[in-house]
């Protein structure tokens, strides 16, 4: 009896249970892009031929109650597996050097605001006008490159893009995971090695924002 091929939405949840991580899009190192297309993807996924199966299945999953999307490779959106979320999680809380130095004034702010508020929404934030000159997307980025946050994308009532953004205990408890505390140096380490791995077997240059 023949068995059905998997769909692209199996195989990128397959493929990322066994990696832990996947990138949006990639030439070199493992992709959902790639994974859809079949082949690397170089450049802008938007216009490859198979852009709108690429689009489904991103958006699928990024919907997945198994799948965290973080800026964790490169600094490029990275989905993660739950199995490496504990991983994350002590990273993001460490507030390490590497995440807190050179932060751009109007970054270290929102990040004070955050935690004060632990969680807001970048289209009704009230922007002090002394940041006038950084926008508000700028320093969101900023701080989900440290992993200092957790960050989602959503459409306004006016279809505008804007994020919901909030502390990683916010996000926790909204989403009810209670995982067991992972030493931070423990954490990095699994993190690395999982990078490491695959940029060998796929010749990628990818990286940590600590190892860079």
């Amino acid at each position: 009896m023949k068995t059905s091929a998997p769909t692209n939405l199996e195989l990128v949840l397959k493929t990322l249970k066994e990696f832990g991580l996947l990138l949006e899009t990639d030439a070199k190192f493992p992709s959902v892009s790639g994974l859809v297309a079949g082949e690397a993807v170089r450049g802008s996924w938007w216009t490859h031929t198979r852009s709108r199966e690429i689009f489904a299945v991103l958006q699928a999953v990024a919907d997945h109650k198994q799948v965290l999307i973080t800026k964790l490779v490169s600094g490029k959106v990275t989905f993660v597996h739950r199995k490496l979320w504990p991983d994350i999680l002590s990273v993001g809380a460490a507030r390490e050097s590497w995440q807190t130095q050179k932060l751009l004034p109007a970054a270290k702010m929102l990040l004070e605001r955050i935690d004060q508020e632990e969680v807001l929404r970048t289209d009704i934030l009230d922007w002090p006008p002394k940041f006038k000159s950084v926008k508000v997307g700028q320093a969101v980025r900023e701080l989900e490159k440290r992993l200092l946050i957790h960050s989602e994308e959503f459409h306004t009532e006016s279809g505008a893009h804007a994020k919901f953004i909030e502390t990683w205990d916010h996000w926790t408890n909204r989403i009810d995971f209670k995982p067991k505390p992972v030493a931070l140096d423990a954490a990095k380490r699994r993190l690395e090695k999982k990078v490491l791995l695959l940029n060998k077997r796929f010749g990628a240059v990818a990286y940590l924002p600590w190892t860079r």
